[in-house]
């Protein structure tokens, strides 16, 4: 049984395509078969994983586009997981994709034959546009990262208002797993008070621990792996190994989504 989690925040530089990433080969490192999906124009998950952009010829935008089978564009990677890439072309996608019949089931149809990995993640743009209605569709749940400072937080209900619509039309099976708190720094009263407030402001799970603030994670990308190859001992590598853990965990849990509303 494959588990796609959809990891999605409309607001940007909340380490968002870091988180997938970095849980993805966390995953992989658990012994688990794991694909991204990198659905962001900007390519930073390509990029990051160590796969150039503008060297690939294929990409998810082919495969939502054109019809182009997901298995002649997946790539290998050094961190142990797949990638379906993305390149700036993707950016017509949306326009593409807009006077499409069904547009909010074009990821979902892309992967329905991809059944031989464990977790598949998707990396949402940093919009509530189609591709990330439509990879929201596609999921069976969705982590939000969020940046443990107050302006993060605006955005998060409308987010959540999409989660309820995309509930309502598209994908009444889709769950909220969660609010992974990123870019943590212990040291501040206003990060802990942030982080205290997050599940009763949204009554949502909080996913732990919290993603510590480091350098590290911005020296990760330039090597072309993630944190776990790069910093394999660090606090943030082993604040994702902890938070890998703990989604396997929740991967086995009966549907309790109904019990939080």
């Amino acid at each position: 049984m494959t588990t796609t989690l959809a990891v999605a925040n409309q607001k940007g530089g909340v380490a968002k395509t870091t988180s997938v990433a970095s849980i993805g080969a966390a995953l992989a490192e658990l012994g688990q078969k794991v694909l991204l999906v990198d659905l962001d124009p900007q390519a930073c998950l390509t990029f990051s994983l160590g796969i150039d952009p503008e060297d690939l010829e294929l990409s998810i935008h082919q495969v939502l586009t054109k019809g182009i089978a997901v298995e002649e564009v997946i790539l290998e990677t050094d961190d142990g997981v797949d990638l379906l890439p993305a390149t700036i072309d993707l950016a017509r996608a949306e326009a593409d994709l807009l006077t499409r019949t069904g547009r909010e089931q074009a990821i979902r149809a892309a992967l329905e034959d991809v059944t031989d990995y464990d977790w598949v993640l998707l990396d949402c743009p940093p919009s509530l546009g189609v591709l990330t209605v439509a990879a929201l569709t596609a999921a069976d749940g969705v982590l939000v990262p969020l940046q443990c400072e107050t302006l993060s937080h605006r955005g998060v209900g409308q987010l959540l208002d999409t989660v309820h619509d995309v509930r309502r039309f598209t994908n009444k099976g889709l769950e909220v797993w969660g609010v992974l708190p990123t870019l943590y720094d212990g040291r501040t009263t206003h990060a802990r008070t942030v982080l205290e407030t997050i599940s009763e402001t949204y009554d949502l799970d909080v996913v732990e621990p919290p993603i510590p603030k480091t350098i590290k994670f911005a020296e990760a990308p330039a090597a072309g792996r993630s944190i776990l190859s790069t910093s394999r001992s660090s606090k943030g590598a082993r604040a994702y190994r902890e938070v890998a853990a703990h989604l396997i965990a929740r991967s086995s849990r009966p549907s309790d989504r109904g019990a939080r509303g």
